[in-house]
């Protein structure tokens, strides 16, 4: 009874601070939904939903303990909901087969993808061949080769001869689902072409929103240098397409990336620049000022500008979250109330993961949450003891210095289990950068926004600039330091949550039982560090094996399937390439390259028809990949293509007396987005 006791005298002691709890609750359903291994039916979602209002409608009359505890359940169950219905509601024909053809269809996105070619999303698809029931309502085509063909433009209705094949799975089990992401997305097939992109009509319409975003990034790109021109259409329009893979990489090694996403730190000074100058220009006029007031004036064209700015730029989710938190930080003022608490930031989680729930598992989301609410809370917890950090003079640059310092910390081991690399010199880096960012480039912006009718953005656009020549210049130089990079292994799937959960509880109990958060984190970093990598992996098509030795992962083959190399290598934490991993399998280029495991026996990589016809047996002990067909009966473990079709890539594990084996097909179970059967 003491237990119980003390439990209910420490959840009557959250009085006032409960509703942060509710995007927590709301992200541990969408979770459990997503880490289900069956998809649940409908009717079972219904039934959830059912019991979730439920315990709503048991909270009424009860005492507050009481009461939290069932909004826990309720908000936990809602999540489910909420995450199967927007599975369902985003569903669409994904494509079941290799297909070469004619494709059609209306380019809504441009991008490009991981090879750095230039990427195209149809909508208004049309495939020969494919009745229009199972024609997927999106594809994205990579342009591969020398293209004479049209412009691609949004909007515009364009033909090609391409190749196109379903989403695939995950390179290895429990990485990244791409099939689930495509999903979400509505894109129901990818591929490349290698043929010009015609255009089959004259364009109709100008592709609304996002064909005036490329258009005005193209106006920005022709009116700027070349080295900073992709960074400038960026940072204003969300439109990367323009950016060089060195600008990215020495961006990324100095953890300046997030420079490149429209986020909290775009917005907040956005809006906080335009409410300063709106105030000032009202306070020019003594006689305006004192009959209006100014600031809730200055609030107002603020969120007009920020309104403004969210539909130019895409969307993104760290767009989102920014523009909820602008949006209640000045409806705040506009209501003369506290702006900047951690209430706000629960508000803006809230909208997201109800709007899109399948954002929780994705960097965005917990790299944008992550470093707002440490920055929010640390600052609050410093106003509150009314903290000055130095002289007047030094204030801003101290608070450069700490909210660079908090948000690195904050978002570090959700980048590091993400991209599985750490800037070392990331700190000096963003006290270089930031403070330029937020006096010449978005000032620069707004300014060249308000001038462009009038034919005056020159001199701004030449000082927005400079302003991101000087953040390039420290990105390249940062990165190009000695040690600047380092890599770590991916960890389990327990790391992130227990991370993020500690996190949240120190940040949001109130009480002395706030430090167990502490506890949290440290078990979360101990699972990571007692982590192991497969011996094992074997790709979903069997055209790669990698084997970890001593010196690191060797892979069968120095050259095709790049993605999948360069995801194993990073997972490892290995800065090799793979033609560096290549090396270490001995037999080099062998027709049947074979390799000694650590377990026993070899592992035979059989490569196509050739390797097949020159495939001598194996033994007992032995594991041999085909990479095409095998209908004989071997002594030994084997894959070839339709078993590893069934499974996914596979990862092995050798432990004392027997090998463990995981796929990602049982890992990533039967869902909406991987089996057509559920569909059905």
């Amino acid at each position: 009874m003491r237990v119980v006791t003390l439990l209910r005298a420490s959840l009557l002691n959250q009085r006032g601070h409960l509703f942060c709890w509710v995007p927590v609750c709301l992200g541990v359903g969408i979770g459990i939904y997503f880490a289900l291994p069956v998809e649940p039916a409908v009717a079972v979602l219904v039934g959830i939903g059912l019991i979730s209002l439920g315990f709503v409608w048991l909270t009424i009359g009860q005492e507050a303990d009481v009461a939290a505890c069932f909004w826990l359940v309720a908000l936990v169950l809602a999540g489910v909901v909420i995450a199967g219905a927007r599975a369902h509601r985003v569903s669409g024909p994904v494509l079941e087969f290799r297909y070469y053809g004619a494709i059609e269809g209306r380019i809504v996105a441009i991008d490009r993808s991981a090879s750095d070619a230039m990427r195209l999303t149809l909508e208004d698809v049309r495939l020969s061949r494919v009745t229009p029931e199972n024609t997927p309502k999106r594809v994205r085509v990579s342009l591969h080769g020398d293209h004479v063909g049209t412009t691609p433009t949004a909007g515009k209705l364009i033909g090609t001869t391409g190749h196109l094949s379903p989403p695939s799975g995950p390179v290895e089990p429990g990485g990244f689902d791409f099939q689930r992401h495509a999903w979400f997305k509505q894109i129901g097939a990818v591929g490349y072409t290698r043929v010009p992109v015609l255009a089959l009509a004259p364009q109709e319409n100008s592709g609304g929103i996002y064909g005036f975003r490329m258009r005005l990034s193209a106006a920005i790109q022709t009116r700027m240098a070349p080295d900073v021109a992709g960074f400038a259409a960026a940072v204003t329009t969300g439109d990367r397409s323009g950016i060089s893979e060195t600008v990215t990489e020495s961006l990324r090694g100095a953890n300046l990336a997030h420079l490149l996403a429209i986020s909290g730190l775009h917005m907040g000074l956005l809006a906080g620049f335009v409410f300063g100058a709106v105030r000032f220009c009202i306070a020019l006029a003594p006689t305006v000022a004192l009959r209006v007031d100014g600031k809730k004036i200055a609030a107002c064209a603020s969120l007009l500008a920020a309104t403004g700015y969210l539909m130019l730029s895409g969307g993104a989710v760290s767009t989102e979250r920014a523009y909820v938190m602008t949006l209640v930080v000045l409806v705040a003022v506009l209501l003369d109330r506290r702006a900047l608490t951690v209430r706000a930031v629960a508000v803006a989680a809230t909208v997201v993961l109800v709007l899109q729930p399948e954002a929780l598992m994705g960097p965005g989301f917990q790299m944008s949450f992550a470093a707002t609410a440490a920055l929010v809370g640390v600052f609050g917890w410093l106003r509150d003891r009314q903290w000055q950090m130095g002289p007047k003079w030094l204030r801003p640059v101290s608070a450069v210095v700490v909210s660079s310092l908090v948000a690195g910390l904050a978002t570090a081991p959700f980048a590091a289990m993400h991209f599985n690399h750490v800037a070392h010199y990331g700190l000096l880096a963003n006290v270089l950068s930031v403070p330029v960012m937020g006096v010449l480039v978005v000032p620069s912006a707004v300014i060249a926004a308000v001038l462009a009718p009038l034919g005056l953005e020159a001199i701004p656009l030449w000082v927005m600039e400079q302003g991101l020549r000087w953040i390039v210049t420290v990105a390249k130089f940062v990165s190009g330091l000695e040690g600047a990079r380092g890599t770590v292994p991916s960890g389990g799937v327990w790391v992130l949550p227990l991370i993020a959960f500690g996190g949240l509880w120190l940040l949001l109990w109130q009480g002395p039982a706030r430090l167990g958060g502490i506890a949290t984190i440290v078990a979360g970093f101990w699972l990571w560090s007692v982590a192991v990598r497969p011996d094992v992996l074997i790709s979903d098509t069997g055209g790669l094996v990698g084997v970890m030795t001593p010196q690191g992962r060797a892979l069968s083959k120095a050259k095709g399937q790049g993605f999948v190399a360069e995801n194993w290598l990073e997972n490892d934490g290995s800065q090799r390439d793979q033609p560096a991993a290549a090396s270490l399998w001995p037999g080099g280029e062998s027709r049947v390259p074979f390799i000694d495991l650590a377990g026993g026996g070899r592992l035979i990589h059989v490569q196509g028809k050739t390797g097949k016809a020159l495939f001598e047996g194996c033994v007992p002990g032995d594991i041999v990949v085909f990479s095409t067909g095998f209908d004989g009966q071997l002594p030994c473990q084997t894959f070839d293509i339709e078993d590893l079709e069934a499974l996914g890539a596979v990862a092995l594990q050798f432990e004392e007396a027997s090998t463990s084996r995981k796929t990602a097909r049982e890992v990533a179970g039967r869902r909406l987005w991987n089996d057509a059967e559920t569909r059905d």
